[in-house]
């Protein structure tokens, strides 16, 4: 019995190993099209690819070193206006304007980090959401920008380059693609040194300065490589929509949903921005769907009280709930 007991532990921990559990989560990604061929069905998983690369790449500075920066949309608007910009103006494939966008979100994040970084806490927050609310209110009074009306990109495709298909699935290949990269260099940094510092900071920038860390470079990188994922994550944003204007790319929504991505799943776990897309796009697009219209009022309801909940119950959200409670299991099967 108690042999049994301990093979059926052995079993259920087998199943949750690491490296079975990538596997099975890459073939559900990849066969997710393929199973549910809907075009509704698709953009559903559009949007959870989108959300969980903003929120993963959100994640390495907000959850692993824990600089929450409510102003993320900044970068995000950056890299989902350059390429259309670059289109309207010269008419290059929005392709083009990625990389560029990339160097000017880096640019941008070093100019916003180091006065920023001197502060901690909500004050960091709150000093991201000035500024990104600042460069918001800019735009939409920039005519070279488009002003408030915004910018579109071509209508028609002249090639692939264009990025504009009529199915949802190219899209979803790519910006999956995508989503590989962010985690595969995620996971890359979190197990070298640079991962080490930053969970340090994040513990205690005072203990990790008297330790030898170098706390604001740390905290620089960490902002850039953020900054040039997130501005990859407008980019898609805007070639997939084929538009983009002032609240759609530097609206305060589209940080906070960032955010409570991140936070639903667990901030500072590989895989929680993952698991919060997941839970909440579905949400999102179900009011939406339900309530027309007024669905996109709700969404600020729905955010607001998952907010309450993560503070209120579980602040390292769902993931650190579920490290928390399944050992437990396997503990209790090993033992009977």
């Amino acid at each position: 019995m108690v042999a049994a007991a301990r093979s059926d532990g052995e079993s259920v921990i087998a199943i949750f190993s690491p490296r079975l559990r990538i596997a099975l989560l890459a073939a559900a990604l990849l066969l997710f099209p393929v199973v549910f061929s809907g075009a509704f069905a698709r953009d559903i998983g559009v949007a959870f690819l989108l959300a969980a690369i903003s929120a993963s790449a959100w994640n390495i500075v907000g959850g692993y070193a824990g600089q929450v920066s409510v102003g993320h949309s900044m970068f995000f608007g950056l890299g989902a206006y350059t390429p259309l910009l670059f289109y309207t103006l010269f008419g290059w494939s929005p392709i083009a304007g990625i990389p560029i966008g990339i160097v000017l979100s880096i640019a941008l994040a070093v100019v916003i980090g180091l006065p920023t970084f001197r502060l901690s806490g909500h004050y960091f927050s709150m000093a991201t959401i000035a500024v990104a609310e600042l460069i918001r209110i800019f735009v939409g009074t920039w005519n070279f920008v488009g002003a408030a009306v915004g910018l579109q990109g071509p209508a028609t495709a002249r090639g692939w380059w264009d990025l504009t298909f009529r199915s949802e699935l190219p899209y979803y290949y790519i910006f999956l693609a995508v989503l590989g990269i962010v985690l595969a260099t995620t996971a890359f940094i979190e197990r070298r040194r640079f991962g080490f510092y930053l969970r340090a900071i994040k513990s205690s920038e005072r203990a990790a300065r008297s330790l030898g860390v170098p706390v604001r470079r740390t905290k620089m990188q960490a902002l850039a490589l953020s900054a040039a994922f997130t501005s990859v994550a407008g980019s898609l944003y805007a070639s997939k929509t084929g538009f983009i204007d002032p609240d759609s790319g530097f609206g305060i929504l589209v940080s906070v949903q960032m955010v409570i991505v991140a936070a639903l799943g667990g901030a500072g776990m590989l895989f929680g921005p993952l698991v919060g897309a997941l839970i909440l796009i579905p949400l999102q697009v179900a009011t939406n769907t339900w309530f027309g219209g007024g669905g996109s009022g709700l969404t600020y309801i729905l955010y607001g009280g998952i907010i309450v909940l993560i503070a209120r119950f579980e602040p390292g959200g769902l993931f650190e709930l579920w490290y928390r409670v399944v050992p437990e299991r396997w503990r209790r099967a090993y033992a009977a």
